[in-house]
């Protein structure tokens, strides 16, 4: 390709409405352009990288076992209306009415629509296990998109459903994908780690989502210094090792004391007022699920986890009540609830279950209490894991100390088990002739989001470093001195030589400054550079440079061609 003819529109200056390093990158080396909030897009160097993502999502996905379909981005009301997700999804879902006024959305996901081609083409078990999947365009109307393709409305995704008789054949298919997945992420050149997640609004029984490694990373991941256990923050889990909390553990049990708390409200204000250790008081959360109001109680100096809680009450949604309600339930301001004489159901996190002795609010204005104490004053319904891993914390698998990182999820899969079938009756016959639902999994990437997730992970002051197999070229070549007859006959052989050697390469034939020509190399992330100058055409040589390296090395120009594929065979060997 010759970038004289090509399209890769670079800035100076880094756009003002760029939040992450991968946005700035990818407006400044001209990867995308914004058209409106939350929606790009991708010229020609960027689709460049997109397809390479694919094609190596596709050739793994193949080699897994999965067949190829594209289902439709307009998805009929009906379908989610059967699922029970049309309500349930939230305002993230673009629904409107067509020119008929029947009710449709624009799909952020396909278990739906996957099912009922499904339930319409299979009825026996003969015709299991099968995975389907599509690389397709999706459409979730966040309320605040930002990082560019990172979070955006409109982004492309690679999506698979896997279709089992049973649980064993659909551990079978999520191993598979666990591994396929495995191989595409080592493919693009990336350092990513598999951790456990919350399976969110696609439901199901269990997930891991794959996380690339970065420092910039919106998520944080929490694993294990002595095991391979891994979550990210909002489905990590704490080891039974919960230090009783340091109030009096002794066996005496303190009379109830009122304390007159005048407008002192949060944690930071009751402990100062009443000059004792955070970990001494239980806060209480008043939480409005689909189905209830409860109350769920966590030490002072933790902090719950909402996705816990939802899960531990098997509720589809949980918010936590504003002040209107929290008076409604609790009979004073909020800032003032406490467990004694709640009419709702209350849950505890574990750690409340050794407390003696400590504080809560009194259900009363200006009012906490101290020396409360299970049993005597009040019961929990039951106690849970339902706070914020923190560190000092432990691996729930094995006990060792836990460590904190952070990582941008680029795939997520489930094990969803019988959750849509059975809503939308997709039955088989099994081998004695008796209808079952058939038990699914999904297993999703990003592919836009891999791409920037790449760039958060490979770059410098300068700008993008791409792992090689998913730059958008290989290669290329700055011919310094465009005048010059020698430096552009080295220079187009050169070209035409790495052409038929099979290489991805750009050659810039612009006439340019030579400055202006190193700095969109180095903004682009074109992994190797060649430049072809007057000087090293008089000795005979040509520059050579890896993208991560800070020095170039002079090679012959007679074996220019043999030393770059020498060093791409090194990249795709070690890309990361």
């Amino acid at each position: 390709m010759r970038l004289s003819r090509y399209f890769i529109p670079t800035y100076k200056e880094v756009p003002a409405d760029a939040e992450v390093v991968s946005h700035q990158l990818m407006l400044r080396a001209g990867l995308i352009r914004k058209l409106t909030s939350g929606i790009y897009t991708y010229l020609p160097a960027g689709l460049r990288a997109i397809r390479k993502v694919e094609q190596i999502i596709r050739e793994e996905m193949n080699r897994a076992g999965a067949i190829e379909v594209l289902m439709p981005a307009v998805q009929p009301a009906e379908l989610w209306r059967e699922s029970g997700r049309w309500d349930y999804y939230g305002r993230e879902l673009l629904r409107f009415k067509d020119r008929h006024n029947r009710e449709a959305c624009l799909g952020p996901t396909h278990e739906e629509v996957i099912t009922d081609l499904v339930r319409r083409e299979i009825h026996s078990y003969k015709q299991m296990p099968v995975n389907f999947y599509q690389i397709q365009t999706k459409f979730r109307d966040e309320i605040r998109p930002r990082f560019g393709v990172m979070r955006g409305r409109e982004f492309i995704m690679k999506d698979a459903y896997s279709f089992d008789v049973d649980e064993d054949g659909a551990e079978r298919s999520y191993k598979a994908m666990y591994e396929a997945y495995e191989r595409i992420f080592q493919r693009c050149g990336l350092r990513f780690r598999a951790v456990e997640a919350d399976t969110g609004t696609i439901g199901g029984s269990y997930s891991h989502e794959y996380m690339v490694l970065a420092e910039t990373g919106e998520d944080e991941i929490v694993s294990c210094s002595a095991c391979d256990y891994a979550a990210n923050l909002e489905k990590a889990e704490i080891g039974d090792r919960e230090a009783p909390a340091s109030t009096d553990n002794a066996a005496e049990i303190f009379p109830l004391e009122e304390v007159e708390t005048p407008d002192v409200k949060s944690v930071e204000e009751v402990t100062a007022f009443l000059s004792i250790p955070p970990e001494t008081l239980v806060k209480t959360l008043i939480y409005r699920t689909d189905k209830e109001i409860v109350a769920a109680l966590v030490r002072g100096d933790h902090e719950l986890n909402e996705v816990k809680l939802k899960n531990a009450l098997g509720a589809q949604t949980v918010e936590l009540a504003d002040s209107r309600l929290v008076e409604e339930t609790t009979g004073a301001p909020m800032g003032f609830a406490g467990p004694m004489g709640l009419k709702v159901r209350i849950l505890a996190d574990r750690a409340v279950r050794g407390m003696r002795n400590f504080v809560t609010g009194g259900n009363r204005k200006d009012l906490h209490l101290k020396n409360v104490n299970l049993g005597r004053d009040f019961d929990v319904e039951r106690f849970e894991d339902l706070r914020v891993v923190a560190p000092g914390d432990v691996c729930p698998r094995c006990g060792g100390p836990i460590r904190f990182g952070r990582g941008i999820e680029v795939g997520h899969i489930f094990k969803l088990g019988t959750k849509y079938s059975e809503a939308l009756r997709a039955l088989f016959l099994d081998r004695n002739g008796k209808e079952k639902p058939i038990v699914m999994g999904c297993y999703g990437i990003g592919v836009g989001r891999t791409v920037a997730a790449a760039i958060e992970q490979n770059h410098d002051e300068k700008g993008i470093i791409f792992p090689i197999p998913i730059a958008p070229f290989e290669a290329t070549i700055l011919p310094l001195q465009m005048n010059d007859a020698r430096v552009m006959e080295a220079a187009e052989t050169l070209y035409g030589g790495l052409m038929e050697r099979g290489v991805d390469v750009l050659i810039d034939d612009r006439d340019e400054r030579a400055g202006v020509k190193f700095n969109d190399a180095d903004l682009t992330g074109i992994p190797l550079r060649v430049t072809v100058g007057r000087k090293g055409i008089e000795k005979g040589i040509v520059e050579i440079k890896l993208r991560r390296d800070t020095q170039s090395v002079e090679v012959p120009l007679q074996g220019a061609v043999d030393a770059v594929l020498e060093r791409i065979k090194a990249l795709y060997d070690s890309p990361a």
